[in-house]
């Protein structure tokens, strides 16, 4: 735990990151376009034909959207029980990334229920702990505008963050603890053929370093909005 504290202070924080950003920036620029020549190169799913490639689109963004709100989680605990000095600064900036790909991937499954299910949307339990989770983001971003002192919005709103944690495991487990169109998992189970599989992981991959890239880019402008008030203020 002292690690973290020692290399995630602000000044830290803007060293590394701004040794990283260039590598990861090009990283995920090359991913992105690597990812999507071998999804809309692939063959045609026998059951699907092709619109199997919106899946290269919509379950990258799917898992990104849960990953995010649960770093969203892990930092909001370490600003309340810690006081981590750029936790809330983390959690804030994230938050509009994790809603940006929950709303991509609520479109594209519509998009791919369409021809699958016939219809664009059904109140399923998956579908709808999905929507909720844009709720979560939504409310979680409202609720820091809505209140002025920082540090009593911070509380706040890691408070809700950790509530919300538990639609989690209901967007993961609802396929097997309900009825459900929504398919089950079938990459870790092994079930996705691996002409499918590769493209596939090179997305999730791309996807992940895209909000790695983004993600410092808004926490480095955010410590350097702080720093420009505080300068303010004590110049006044």
């Amino acid at each position: 735990m002292q690690i973290l504290f020692q290399y995630a202070t602000p000044r830290q924080f803007m060293r590394i990151s701004g040794a990283l950003l260039p590598f990861t920036a090009a990283a995920a620029a090359l991913a992105v376009v690597l990812g999507l020549w071998l999804g809309f190169t692939a063959p045609p799913d026998y059951q699907q034909g092709a619109t199997v490639t919106i899946m290269f689109i919509h379950v990258p963004a799917a898992i990104l959207a849960e990953g995010i709100y649960a770093l969203i989680a892990l930092f909001s605990l370490f600003s309340l029980v810690w006081r981590h000095p750029l936790s809330d600064v983390a959690a804030r900036a994230a938050a509009p990334l994790g809603a940006l790909f929950t709303a991509l991937g609520l479109v594209t499954g519509s998009l791919w229920g369409r021809p699958m299910w016939g219809t664009y949307w059904v109140w399923d339990a998956r579908l709808t702990s999905f929507l909720l989770l844009l709720f979560l983001y939504l409310g979680y971003m409202a609720l820091w505008n809505a209140i002025e002192d920082e540090i009593r919005a911070a509380r706040a709103c890691a408070i809700l963050a950790l509530i919300g944690a538990v639609n989690l495991p209901i967007i993961v487990y609802s396929v097997e603890w309900w009825n459900t169109l929504h398919q089950g998992e079938s990459i870790i189970s092994g079930k996705l053929a691996p002409v499918f599989l590769w493209p596939l992981l090179v997305m999730i991959a791309a996807y992940g370093l895209l909000f790695a890239t983004l993600w410092m880019i808004r926490i480095r402008t955010e410590i350097l909005k702080r720093r420009a008030r505080t300068l303010m203020m004590s110049g006044s």
